[in-house]
Formats: structure tokens, sequence, C-alpha cells
């Protein structure tokens, strides 16, 4: 998973209602949310504006696999804006942010130090000005490299140089990335 898609997701889990389960009412919701345009719901979703309208109507009931997950995720971020805002601000204010990776890390280190990169499991909370930090990189469109580095950062400095208690000068590389979940 990607570090975006883990953001996304651990929103997801603020949420107090589930997304609706048909595809004819997500694609109503849809449709809802662009002012009532099948046409921009049609484009979103790469199929015909007529298809959107049959899913509108209850006319096709059984989506395609592929386009059944596209109309989720496409609901998913539209879902619940308010909450998300809310969920979303405390991380960056108060709470903070859990994170779960698998990933290589590597060192660029003083000399006499081991700076061989290896795989490590960690869980750990980020303090909120580093869920700040990815949540406004996330909204301003930052690419997953972009997101990546702003997260070995945080790591860096929250569990590896504990808060600038330790380790000074320490530049933490984090590649191959197994498995990485957030919670809010």
């Amino acid at each position: 998973m990607t570090i975006s898609g883990s953001l996304d997701k651990a929103l997801a889990g603020a949420f107090t209602r589930p997304i609706p389960k048909s595809a004819g009412a997500q694609v109503r919701y849809l449709v809802k949310q662009h002012h009532g345009s099948t046409r921009d719901v049609a484009e979103l979703l790469g199929v015909s504006q007529r298809t959107v309208e049959r899913y509108v109507k209850d006319q096709i009931k059984k989506p395609r696999a592929d386009l059944a997950a596209r109309m989720a995720a496409e609901v998913t971020k539209r879902w619940q804006p308010q909450v998300r805002a809310k969920a979303k601000k405390a991380a960056a204010t108060t709470d903070g942010i859990i994170i779960a990776t698998r990933a290589r890390f590597g060192f660029t280190a003083a000399a006499g130090t081991t700076d061989d990169a290896r795989m490590r499991h960690l869980t750990l909370a980020l303090p909120p000005t580093h869920a700040a930090r990815l949540f406004d990189a996330q909204e301003q469109g930052a690419g997953e490299q972009q997101l990546q580095r702003i997260t070995a950062d945080a790591l860096g400095e929250v569990y590896f140089r504990d808060s600038g208690r330790r380790a000074h000068g320490l530049d933490v590389e984090y590649t191959d990335v197994e498995h990485i979940e957030f919670e809010l």
C-alpha cells in the first residue's frame, strides 16, 4: 500500500457512517457531488454517460469488479468531508498519528557507526507536527517519493534521534516499504 493510500484509509476509519453499499447509491452520491453532472461522473469512472444514467436509475445493479472498486474509492474520497477534516485537524494539532511499517532503513551518520541498511518493523506514535506535515503534503498533491521523505524524516526524528536527545546529524533512508499503515 502507498503512503497516500494508507493516510486515506486512516481517515476513513474516522467515518461515523459507512459509505453507500449498492452501486446505484454510490453513483447517485457521486452525481450529487458533481452537481448533477452525469458526464463528469462518467469521465471520473471511465464509463459512458449512458452507463452512469443506468446506474442512477438502478437499471444496472452489478458492476464489473474493477468498476466497483473505482466507484467505492471515489465515494470514499468524498464521503463525510467534515468528519475527515475534523480527524485531520485533531491529528495535526493534538493527537498525532500512529504508524506501523516494515521497511528497509539505512543511515548516513558519523564515521565509525554501522550504516548498513536492514529491514525493521516499527510501530510508534508520531507527534502532531509530523502528522500535519504528512496531511499538508498529501493535500497539496505531493508524490509518493515526497511523502516517503517526510515519513523518513518523522521516523528519524522520533525513533532514531529520540526527539533530538541522541544521534545528532543522523540522516535516515527509508526504502523498500513492504507494509505501511497509519491509525488516528
